[in-house]
């Protein structure tokens, strides 16, 4: 897995909801900003939310052990204690998750800890978390 950080520059709504929900909820450090856009450390990686579009729309045509998850969809892979604390700062916030945290796969290489929830410009994110990290890519 490589250690280099991804960018990616997305649509909202609007500054001050997509700063209260990734700063204040997700704990995200802002960076750089004007009147238009934003970005925040999210996790390691800089992502940017620009109010000079549509918000993508979101489906839940994504099929996933038979349930359905959202499309698109973003996200971060976090250390199991962090994907625990993230989804503790969500659910102190009283927002609605998609799908709550689980665990899927139990007992394989790949198990892991996921939830999805959107964002206050209804985009897609999902967390995740390997039990054993170096198996994020096991088939």
């Amino acid at each position: 897995m490589s250690g280099q950080p991804f960018h990616f520059a997305f649509f909202v709504s609007d500054l001050s909801s997509t700063r209260h929900f990734y700063g204040e909820v997700l704990g995200c450090r802002e960076g750089r900003s004007t009147e238009d856009w934003v970005d925040f450390d999210f996790f390691g990686n800089q992502i940017s939310a620009h109010t000079t579009g549509r918000v993508t729309p979101t489906q839940n045509t994504g099929l996933v052990e038979g349930i359905q998850v959202p499309m698109p969809h973003f996200g971060a892979i976090l250390p199991w204690d962090r994907f625990n604390e993230v989804a503790g700062r969500i659910r102190s916030a009283k927002l609605s998750f998609i799908l709550e945290p689980r665990t899927r796969y139990p007992g394989q290489p790949g198990e892991q800890a996921t939830m999805f929830l959107l964002d206050p410009s209804g985009n897609a994110l999902e967390f995740k978390s390997f039990k054993n990290p170096e198996h994020v890519f096991t088939v």
